[in-house]
């Protein structure tokens, strides 16, 4: 059903005007930047179907979804160009909306202490690492107030492993003048448990940046969905 043929109190416009945007579900709140659908299929429907279907791959000649809106916000703009019926300006806004939540994150992190708010970590490094179909090791620098500085990728691998060098993670650790970094990975499988190679690698990288002074505060392992702290678990 279009839009303008439902009750003007259930539009996703008009109910957010008058509601606020948290009244508006998932599907309601990605109809509004969709903004039309395309022939036999209105938006509302469009929206409900793409967060609905699992997966990142587009079918060639028609639509698969992201598997909800975390899903979708973190698509490549390549993604969104497979995707039947985003044309040019629509997968604009829809990158632009998740490189704005990236740019917010990034500036609470910049202004006040990181472990304040450790689920803004979480969120953080979810939206930069989450959707990869390949693992990448990234690094966090802290200053000594445990400020960001600067967020990094090291290192990429395949689906099962990353080559990590604890030399390099030494030598961008003294570039940026750090105190203290976060390491993180992502694990395309989707499961957030740390491996044993996960806990190994941590204490070696550990032992690397203890010797040039810089202090290992945690290691986040990100999934579709999901983030473990390595340190709230014990394992650091």
């Amino acid at each position: 059903m279009p839009l303008k043929d439902l009750p003007a109190d259930a539009r996703p416009r008009e109910k957010l005007l008058a509601r606020g945007a948290q009244a508006l579900s998932d599907a309601e709140l990605l109809a509004l930047l969709l903004r039309t659908g395309i022939q036999g299929k209105g938006v509302l429907q469009m929206a409900e179907e793409l967060l609905q279907l699992q997966g990142h791959k587009v079918a060639e000649g028609g639509n698969a979804g992201f598997g909800g809106i975390a899903g979708l916000l973190n698509a490549t703009a390549d993604d969104l160009k497979r995707v039947k019926g985003l044309g040019p300006a629509k997968r604009a806004e829809i990158v632009a909306v998740l490189e704005l939540a990236r740019r917010a994150l990034a500036q609470q992190l910049q202004e006040r202490t990181v472990f304040a708010d450790p689920q803004a970590v979480k969120h953080y490094l979810q939206l930069h690492l989450a959707a990869k179909g390949h693992e990448v090791f990234a690094l966090l620098f802290l200053d000594s107030q445990n400020r960001l500085l600067a967020m990094e990728e090291l290192f990429r691998g395949t689906l099962s492993q990353t080559s990590v060098y604890p030399r390099e993670v030494v030598i961008r650790a003294l570039h940026h003048q750090a105190a203290a970094v976060v390491l993180a990975h992502n694990h395309p499988s989707g499961t957030v448990q740390p491996s044993r190679a996960d806990e190994a690698l941590t204490q070696t990288l550990k032992a690397a940046l203890a010797l040039v002074d810089v202090r290992v505060l945690d290691h986040i392992i990100v999934g579709p969905g999901q983030a473990l702290s390595m340190a709230e678990k014990g394992l650091l």
